[in-house]
């Protein structure tokens, strides 16, 4: 049989093991922001041992986006199934754990309530320190995580169905927010364009392949690069800009491509963040540009971004898929370099679902 995720064999003393190398500490990172339910053992802030992810895509589907109620409930469910199975794939136990970290915010308050009370109730039982993490410096160690050769200081592109920032991190816990979007996010931009075209949902990547069949040059959208030295965005023109010429041609009988407007729409975004995201990797005068969030799985902008920091002699750090979706092992990784700072949470802390990076 195997052995059971909270006792240890009989030879073994159930006492809190002792952490000789910084580098072995294991911290369990739960994720619940939004709609994936995410569990994930990382060892030393940068080894993943494990990260299961539990999608509930097939839930919000025929709703054609999230319903937070369903959100919570969903967690509810899978939550600890999926710790288990992150204990099981790592082949530990929960004694062999050093510390504990959640999700504290930004997101979904029912959902981040979910992985927060598990979170603290884990670590109070287990008498380890439990770790209040940000969801978006999260983000910021999924690229970490990815490459050996990333570090600190770089310009971060973050952007996501949530959001959309440029952020200069210093160091670890040295952020300065550079720009960000003033209306729609871009993925929340691509779920809605989706959504009037009638794709399926998620429409990100519904829009993404679109494009891979049509002309981005076909139809020129509008650009909002909202003054030279601004590093902010805004969407919602865009996305206003793709309804009426779509709703136009359609009352002049002409037939609409939809793989040319999908093309053209991801077009005038990709050329958006490329040239805001190199302005703000110029003017913070450093040579590292990181890509992250689940928008970072866009072909066009990963191609794009790519071109760019070729061009101009920087260098580019983007995760893989399973990285760039909401997981656990970036809050894993972001808790392990909290706690070498000495940042714990207290088992009193409550999420916040507008909670700043800053």
């Amino acid at each position: 049989m195997p052995r059971s995720l909270w006792t240890t064999p009989e030879t073994v003393v159930l006492e809190r093991r002792i952490v000789d190398r910084d580098e072995d500490t294991l911290v369990l990172g739960i994720e619940t922001s939004c709609d994936e339910t995410s569990a994930s053992v990382v060892k030393g802030g940068r080894e993943i041992l494990s990260n299961v992810i539990v999608s509930q895509v097939d839930l919000h589907g025929e709703y054609g986006g999230i319903v937070p109620e369903i959100a919570s409930r969903a967690h509810v469910e899978a939550l600890t199934p999926a710790i288990g199975e992150a204990l099981r794939d790592a082949d530990l136990t929960f004694w062999d754990v050093d510390a504990i970290a959640a999700t504290l915010g930004p997101g979904l308050i029912g959902s981040l309530l979910v992985g927060v009370a598990e979170g603290k109730s884990i670590a109070a039982v287990l008498q380890v320190p439990f770790v209040g993490v940000n969801h978006l410096e999260g983000h910021l160690y999924s690229n970490l995580l990815a490459d050996q050769t990333a570090e600190f200081p770089a310009v971060a592109l973050i952007i996501s169905g949530g959001h959309t920032m440029l952020v200069h991190a210093k160091g670890h816990g040295d952020y300065e927010v550079m720009g960000g979007t003033i209306d729609d996010a871009a993925g929340e931009a691509f779920d809605k364009v989706a959504r009037f075209l009638g794709l399926d949902y998620p429409g990100g990547p519904e829009i993404d392949r679109l494009s891979l069949l049509g002309d981005p040059t076909a139809i020129h959208f509008p650009r909002a690069m909202l003054g030279e030295g601004s590093f902010d965005v805004s969407y919602s023109g865009l996305k206003t800009s793709v309804i009426n010429y779509v709703r136009k041609a359609e009352s002049r009988g002409e037939q609409v491509s939809v793989e040319n407007v999908a093309a053209s729409f991801q077009q005038a975004v990709v050329d958006v963040q490329v040239t805001k995201t190199i302005a703000a990797t110029k003017a913070a005068g450093v040579h590292r540009v990181f890509l992250c969030g689940g928008v970072a799985a866009n072909s066009g902008l990963r191609q794009g971004l790519a071109e760019a920091c070729q061009r101009d002699g920087f260098s580019l750090h983007v995760p893989p898929l399973e990285l760039c979706t909401d997981n656990a092992a970036m809050i894993a990784a972001c808790a392990t370099q909290m706690l070498r700072r000495g940042r714990t949470s207290s088992l009193n802390a409550s999420p916040d679902p507008n909670l700043p990076l800053v």
